[in-house]
Formats: structure tokens, sequence, C-alpha cells
């Protein structure tokens, strides 16, 4: 009886966790790229009696590239590749084979096993596929004009449409796939190396052994993030400002190249924020940015050499950096006063940003700066306070 409970209730719609402003913007794409995609093909095609502007399948398309444009299925490829190759597909089925019900099937299913073969999955083809069986003498008159016109001069104004509203709305389109890309070795990236690793997720989808509406990377992202979220349960609420350094020493856009190498000998620290009047964060210098700059390699007397780089020039028009500004790495990666530890970790991985992060308010001012030394020191005594609650609940 449980059994069967369980299986009525996979009838019920899961929630849709996505807030009204998200709702909005997909229905205002798929408008804006069905309405343009009609006008747009009218003004091509000109009137004409015997097809319609926009075929039908396009509707689910505008869903796939409005709503949900990460998906795998909703690809400039999947879309392009499988809309044409469906309708190649459609226009045989119809030419050579009289039995509608029998053409469709063959249609439908060899449009399936296409797209699977060329990697262009999408829903939204097996209905072009269908279409082009069921259109009767108007497709049969047209031929393989019905691929080109309205098929393929469709999908490609929608898929334009897609490029350019998606974009402006802050949805990447298409869905670039992460390359798992470190310091030019086989070692997976640092932020990968705790919990699971990118070999367990496919192996996971191998044993799965279905197509998901959802890419790889972005599995892969969703489920570290997940984790994050259960680090941050069991460490509790530490964040930036309970392990910063308080008394930051900075410097300004222009501060000359000698003195802030001084600030960075004297408190014998690797970066340097640098502020605007304001304390705003515009920038960090690193003993990195120093020695790209001065073209130096660590060997002997290289001192010497950034020594020359540094020191003032006394001519008004001088060629080489003479300030703070003109070296520095700018946007600098900042944390907010009030993130969670553990938020730093994709940061300093991530960003390649390995020792010092500054800590800004809501205003971006400096308040703070967290170094790789403070968090993993964070991380040790959390985990050990951590432990020894466990074991007195115990």
């Amino acid at each position: 009886m449980n059994k069967f409970a369980d299986w009525i209730k996979g009838f019920s719609p899961e929630p849709i966790s996505i807030n009204y402003k998200e709702r909005l913007r997909a229905c205002t794409g798929a408008l804006v790229g069905i309405l343009l995609t009609g006008s747009v093909t009218y003004l091509i095609e000109g009137s004409t009696e015997t097809l319609p502007y926009l075929i039908a399948p396009l509707g689910a398309s505008a869903v796939l590239l409005f709503a949900v444009p990460s998906s795998p299925l909703a690809q400039p490829w999947s879309i392009i590749g499988g809309n044409i190759s469906a309708a190649l597909v459609g226009v045989t089925c119809a030419l050579w084979i009289s039995n509608f019900a029998v053409a469709a099937a063959f249609a439908v299913g060899i449009t399936i096993a296409v797209m699977f073969a060329l990697r262009c999955l999408h829903p939204p083809s097996g209905a072009v596929a269908l279409t082009a069986v069921l259109g009767g003498p108007a497709i049969i008159e047209q031929g393989y004009g019905f691929v080109l016109s309205p098929v393929a001069i469709n999908s490609f104004l929608l898929l334009s449409v897609a490029l350019i509203f998606n974009n402006l709305t802050r949805r990447p389109y298409p869905h670039a796939v992460k390359v798992l890309d470190s310091h030019q070795t086989k070692d997976i990236p640092p932020e990968m190396r705790f919990g699971f690793t990118p070999e367990d997720v496919n192996e996971v989808l191998r044993q799965y052994n279905q197509v998901l509406d959802v890419s790889r990377d972005d599995l892969q992202t969703l489920l570290q993030q997940t984790e994050m979220h259960a680090y941050r349960r069991r460490f509790g609420e530490i964040t930036c400002a309970d392990i910063m350094s308080k008394d930051v020493v900075s410097v300004e856009f222009g501060t000359e190249l000698e003195e802030a190498w001084g600030l960075l000998r004297k408190h014998k620290i690797k970066a340097l924020p640098v502020i605007d009047r304001a304390r705003r964060v515009i920038g960090i210098i690193t003993q990195i940015d120093f020695m790209k700059n001065a073209d130096l390699e660590i060997y002997e007397g290289f001192e010497t050499k950034l020594k020359r780089f540094i020191k003032a020039t006394t001519s008004l028009h001088s060629e080489k950096p003479e300030v703070a500004g003109q070296i520095m790495t700018s946007p600098a990666v900042t944390a907010n006063l009030n993130m969670h530890i553990i938020e730093l970790i994709p940061l300093m991985t991530h960003h390649r940003v390995h020792h010092h992060i500054p800590v800004v308010d809501d205003n971006r001012r400096l308040v703070g700066i967290v170094t790789q030394s403070d968090l993993v020191s964070a991380l040790y005594h959390g985990r050990i306070a951590n432990t020894h609650t466990l074991g007195l609940s115990s």
C-alpha cells in the first residue's frame, strides 16, 4: 500500500524554486522571441497561403531557450542541429512512406537516433519531424524546401533572440563548459579536492545511465554548493569579520612604487590593498605584480634589478610605471565582512588568490584583510570545536 501511495505521489508536481522575477524574465523572453521570429520570417518570406510563418514546435523551443537556458537541451547546436536534422528526416519519411502513422513513428524514432549521434538532443525536434509528416500536401509539395523555410529560418531567428536576450538579462548563453585546468598539470583544481571529485560525478552519471536536463558542470556546482552549505551548518556562523586582521596596511593609487615596496618589506607581508580617498578597494598590489612588471625571475641578484625598477625617475616623461595604481591587479577579489569563511575557499582557489583577500563592508570600504593562514587556523579550530561538541552530545 505504501509503494502504491508513493507511486501516486509521483504524479504531483514538485515546487519550482525560482522567484517571480526569473519567471517574468522567461515569459518576456519567449514573448519577444516568438514575436520577432514570426515578424522577421514574414518579412523574409512574404505572403504565403500554404505554410505558416512559424512552426508549432518553436513554442517548445522557446520554453527551453528562455526558461532553462543552461540546459544541455537548449544550447545553440541542440536547436539548430536538432530541428534541421528532424526536418530532413521528417520530410524524407513523408515522401517515402505513404501511411501517415508508420511515417510519423519512423520520423520521430529516427530523429531521436540522429540527435543522439550528432549530440544535438532537443525535445521539440521530435515535434518538428512529426509536423513534416502530418503537414499534408503542403509539405509534400515543398519537399526539402521545408527544411530551409520555415524550419531553419525560424530556428536561427529564435536562437539569435535568445543569444541577445539571455545575455542582456544576465543569463550567460550559450552555457560555457568549465575547463578543469589548474596549473597546467594533471591535478584537479584545489577547490575540487575536498569531498567528491569530478571522477566521482562521472561514475555516478554512468551508473545512472539516463539523460539529465542539467549540464554535468552545473550538476557538480550544485553538489559542491550543497556540500559548502552543509559545512556552514556544521561550523556555525563564523564570518570574515571574526577572523580578519583589522589593522590593514594599504596604499593609494598614487603611492610611489618605492614606498609600496618598502611597506611590503617593513611589515613582512605579500600584498597591499589599493584604496581611493573614501577607502574603497580599487585593486591590490602584490610581490608578484612587482616581479611581473619588472620582468623578473627568482635568481641571484634579482633584487638589484628590482631596485632599479621601483626607483623613481627624475625625467618628466618616464615610460616605466611609477606608482602603485599602474601595476596593481584590478578589480581586486574581495570578501564581504559578513561572508562565511567557507565561502573563502572557492575565492582563494578558483581566483588563484592564495594569500590575501581584502575584506570590505557593504559600501566596498576596506575594513580588514584575510590571509590563507587565517582561514586554515579558523577551519582547524572550528573542526576541533565541532568535534568536541559532538563528543559531549554523544
